[in-house]
């Protein structure tokens, strides 16, 4: 016969009749020293539960709690285990019966571990865990290094760029400098070349001038001894300075017209004794005098070559010689040498 009673309750896992003793409320679990009482008689430590069933809750807070960077900084201390009694974890409520945990768990979850990466391996890069890089602080390390290689390199790159460009600027600064040298070698040689073909050929042009005027002027006689130039000076001349060129010879050699002119006088001439004078074109005088004798007269018109007198010691001498004077047209006396070299002539 059916009863009208409510039918009981089950029992509360939480409850007394749960864990066989009074029934007690429980509060969020801290597990620190001052939240867990030593539990008297025997100490012994909980067996370690799979990951994929109470330990995924744990896992969840600690990691909510401390975080992946806190849990990298401490990848050189030694891991801590930690356990539950087992009063607490025999009746931890399973893991699926979670809101929102036992929609991500299979049957497969609880019999295979799960096998995250530790966290001590957060901030370490895809291309470093390729490597098989764990550990983060070595990993950052490693990283730190490669900057400071990096960073060096590029130093020394754009050190040795700046050397090569020094190098570069002295390399075109001494190409520039021998390039100067060497534009300014050739000009000067151009120049010097130029100076010597226009000494060479003024030369040239005076040496033909001369040979014209050598062919239309000659010296005054033939075979001769200078005994007296121009300027000396002596008591044997009047004026007290020689005022000719005295050519000695023997007597009655002829005396030759030095250029083409005209004879102007033909005569005796006191201390000059027998004089002729012939007048070239330019003026020019040509005095002849100490002649033995005169071969023209005045007015006459001779050519270059031509006799006019003969060589004597009339008027003031002391032996048979040929005074030959030479005179400007305003009658001042100048150098006979000068004169005749000046036409090409040597004496």
């Amino acid at each position: 016969m059916a009863s009208n009673k409510p039918a009981p309750e089950a029992p509360s896992p939480f409850t007394a009749d749960g864990l066989g003793g009074p029934e007690r409320t429980w509060e969020e679990w801290n597990p620190t020293a001052e939240s867990i009482r030593p539990v008297r008689g025997k100490h012994r430590v909980a067996k370690q539960r799979g990951l994929a069933r109470s330990s995924t809750v744990l896992g969840v807070g600690v990691i909510a709690a401390v975080g992946a960077g806190g849990m990298a900084t401490a990848q050189s201390k030694p891991p801590v285990s930690i356990s539950l009694p087992d009063s607490i974890a025999d009746n931890l409520p399973d893991a699926k019966s979670l809101p929102g945990v036992g929609s991500f768990m299979s049957d497969e979850a609880e019999a295979a571990p799960v096998t995250a990466a530790p966290l001590t391996s957060a901030g370490i890069t895809t291309a470093e865990a390729d490597q098989g890089t764990t550990d983060a602080g070595e990993a950052l390390r490693a990283r730190i290094l490669q900057q400071a290689e990096q960073q060096q390199a590029s130093a020394d790159a754009e050190a040795k760029a700046a050397e090569e460009k020094a190098a570069a600027e002295k390399a075109a600064a001494d190409a520039k400098k021998q390039q100067d040298e060497a534009e300014a070698e050739v000009k000067a040689r151009i120049a010097a070349e130029k100076k010597a073909a226009e000494e060479a050929a003024a030369k040239k042009a005076e040496e033909e001038r001369l040979a014209k005027l050598r062919a239309s002027y000659t010296l005054p006689v033939s075979s001769y001894t200078l005994t007296s130039t121009y300027g000396q000076s002596g008591a044997m001349w009047s004026s007290g300075q020689h005022t000719g060129l005295d050519f000695a010879g023997a007597a009655g050699s002829p005396l030759k017209a030095v250029h083409g002119g005209t004879i102007t006088a033909a005569g005796w001439s006191g201390s000059y004794g027998y004089r002729t004078v012939l007048q070239l074109e330019d003026g020019t005088e040509i005095w002849y005098a100490h002649q033995s004798s005169i071969d023209v007269s005045v007015g006459q018109q001779v050519s270059t070559g031509e006799t006019i007198g003969r060589m004597g010691a009339t008027g003031n001498v002391t032996g048979v010689h040929l005074h030959l004077e030479v005179r400007t047209a305003g009658g001042s006396a100048m150098d006979p040498t000068a004169w005749l070299n000046s036409k090409g002539l040597s004496v």
